[in-house]
């Protein structure tokens, strides 16, 4: 028995396989039983190889009344200061580890707002904005049990950014389904990041095939950042999609250091005039880990603006993957849309592939896009160490300054000095950014 097949038969078991997402469920796993697993002669995937990842067994489901707790110094290491938690274990929602004064805001479990929401609230959020023909939107749907909803009503603003935390400490191979949902109301503010951490030996792989839903309404403001810097046993295949209206400002910030296999999918749809997206990316890459950032915002009106900038520091023998569109719909007139990839290679064995695209149906736009792959400079690095500055550290503080246009834009001190501490580990220095 092949792994699709293992995977069809794992449906047929799912205890929420009948549930009130039945129809939509057999729909997204019969897309998924016909089409299979995408290859590399699939375009969006032609630089990744889902190889590996096919050669694992993996647990789809965990049954309930798992242990949802863990020491609390686990907690206290991952936490980021200043932050609510919502904390899951093995892919259950524990309350005993979760923020209990986060109040003013609508936190539930993802099958509790189903049921309680009922088939308006599935037609308005679940599945509202995803990718149809996504294989791995359609896994998750067919499979999705645990997550939450957040819901952040019209003008509210949530004092402290929420901490997604998600721990697996299972001995089992297992893929976990996570399913949120984050509406962020009219006038309201929501600063969010979100951290998946296997704990487990490592021996084992642990696969998560993470989508997440986010609706962003007029004049609201979201802030989400992307911690991954998980252990080497873990993979990770991340499926965004941000739904803007007007006068919004929605910015993602995506920090890719650990994980042995990492595919971030990014999706922005415009909903109206006058908003602005921001997608910044900084991969830290070495082994022979790879990571492939997919991104496309698609603008349907006019007067919006999109602003990218991803860049890699890529070691050893690692891949770093940038595939980014931009859509200009013919109606979006008076766009601002801009794209920038920049990465260094530190090694001759290391491979970065960029492929920028914009689409533009428009006449009256400003619109570019430009990559570029290079070494670090033997001339600066020379002048540092003319200055007494050693060569490990002049070429830290260089990959540092180069980091520094997505690190600058981190708007929680917390967090920017919790990545600035990874980045030092990462290269091996202790220069205190």
């Amino acid at each position: 028995m092949n792994l699709k097949e293992k995977w069809v038969a794992a449906f047929e078991a799912f205890p929420h396989k009948d549930d009130i997402l039945k129809d939509i469920r057999k729909e997204a796993f019969s897309f998924f039983a016909e089409k299979g697993f995408p290859n590399k002669k699939v375009e969006a995937w032609e630089y990744t190889s889902l190889t590996e990842l096919q050669a694992t067994d993996y647990h789809l489901w965990q049954p309930v009344n798992k242990k949802t707790t863990l020491l609390p110094e686990v907690l206290y290491k991952y936490a980021i200061a200043d932050c609510y938690q919502l904390v899951f274990v093995n892919g259950y929602y524990s309350s005993e580890m979760s923020s209990k004064e986060l109040t003013g805001v609508t936190v539930t479990s993802l099958l509790e707002a189903l049921h309680k929401g009922g088939e308006a609230f599935i037609q308005k959020y679940f599945n509202a904005n995803t990718e149809k023909g996504d294989i791995f939107t359609a896994i998750n749907t067919a499979f999705a049990s645990e997550g939450v909803y957040i819901e952040v009503p019209k003008g509210k603003v949530v004092e402290k950014p929420i901490q997604l935390l998600y721990f697996n400490d299972r001995k089992e191979t297992t893929c976990y389904q996570p399913r949120n949902i984050i509406v962020v109301g009219e006038n309201a503010q929501l600063k969010v990041i979100e951290m998946h951490q296997n704990l487990s030996d490592a021996a084992t792989a642990i696969l998560t095939n993470a989508v997440t839903e986010v609706f962003v309404a007029k004049n609201a403001f979201l802030d989400y950042y992307k911690l991954q810097n998980d252990s080497l046993t873990a993979s990770l295949i991340d499926n965004t999609y941000i739904s803007q209206e007007a006068n919004s400002h929605a910015n993602v910030h995506t920090f890719s250091f650990g994980g042995t296999l990492t595919r971030n999918n990014l999706n922005f749809y415009h909903q109206g005039e006058y908003l602005e997206s921001t997608l910044k990316g900084l991969s830290i890459l070495k082994g022979t880990q790879h990571t492939d950032h997919y991104t496309l915002v698609n603008h349907a009106h006019p007067n919006c603006e999109s602003h990218q900038d991803y860049k890699s520091i890529v070691n050893e023998e690692a891949t770093n993957v940038f595939n980014g569109k931009i859509m200009v719909e013919q109606i979006a007139q008076k766009t601002n849309a801009y794209q920038q990839n920049d990465n260094i290679l530190l090694s001759d064995k290391a491979t970065v592939y960029t492929k920028p695209q914009l689409e533009i149906f428009a006449d009256d736009v400003k619109c570019s896009h430009g990559c570029t792959v290079g070494s670090l400079s033997a001339d600066s690095l020379f002048y540092l160490q003319t200055r007494g500055i050693g060569k490990k550290e002049a070429a830290a503080l260089l990959t540092y300054a180069f980091a520094n246009t997505v690190l600058e834009s981190v708007k929680i001190p917390a967090l920017s000095e919790y990545i600035n501490a990874i980045i030092a580990e990462k290269l091996g220095v202790t220069v205190d950014f």
